[in-house]
């Protein structure tokens, strides 16, 4: 039976660290660090409203993490400067692998991205880097108001996806992404983008563990055996 592909897209198919090379013009030395707490206070606060069913979109989201963040730094940024850096984050890179491999798989899955982000960004992030194409839909939380790893937000991947009859699985570099798809019983396979980063054991591991999306293949070609 065919396998349905669901790609994270925020750290998986592009880089969310992208953003510390414009952070330089307002932040110097510390953009790296201000680009990581962003990433961080972005997750967090998703996790938080989700808990809470206080829904925002990703992008209200996002700009509040930044705010957070360049606060907690003692930074601060003018309006104007803060809207530039919201639409860049509309056009994060793609990690190298991304576009290949997205070209080769969608021969044989059918493949989708599915995301906290609302449809509008993901069609502008992944259109700029010229991913859109290879996948055949786009599966947003913003549609039931919740975000990962809610187990709502996987059934609806299950049902957007059309994989209700047949394996839905997740492919993500987000650990926590990953363990919420396995307890609502979806297959998932963690990309380890960091060799120095272990897997969070919460008695659920990954279908399969691989070092970047070119070992993709091979991976799902080993769950079909099994």
């Amino acid at each position: 039976m065919t396998i349905t592909l669901a790609f994270d897209v925020y750290g998986t198919l592009v880089d969310p660290q992208g953003m510390a090379r414009l952070l330089e013009a307002d932040v110097g030395d510390a953009a790296a660090e201000i680009s990581q707490l962003w990433r961080q206070k972005q997750l967090e606060f998703a996790f938080r409203r989700g808990l809470m069913r206080m829904y925002q979109n990703f992008g209200v989201v996002t700009r509040q993490a930044l705010q957070h963040a360049m606060r907690l730094r003692g930074f601060t940024l003018s309006p104007e400067r803060e809207d530039e850096l919201i639409a860049a984050y509309l056009k994060l890179p793609a990690f190298p692998d991304a576009a290949p491999v997205l070209a080769e798989l969608g021969r044989h899955y059918p493949q989708f991205a599915f995301s906290n982000g609302s449809h509008e960004a993901l069609e502008q992030v992944l259109g700029h880097n010229e991913l859109r194409d290879h996948l055949d839909g786009l599966v947003s939380v913003d549609d039931i108001r919740s975000f990962k790893p809610d187990p709502a937000v996987y059934a609806h991947a299950r049902r957007a996806t059309g994989a209700l009859d047949r394996p839905l699985c997740l492919v993500s570099s987000n650990g926590w992404d990953v363990i919420g798809a396995r307890a609502a019983g979806l297959m998932a396979i963690w990309v380890q983008r960091d060799a120095s980063q272990p897997f969070e054991d919460w008695g659920l591991q990954p279908s399969a563990i691989i070092p970047d999306l070119y070992r993709l293949g091979e991976a799902l070609a080993g769950l079909a055996d099994h």
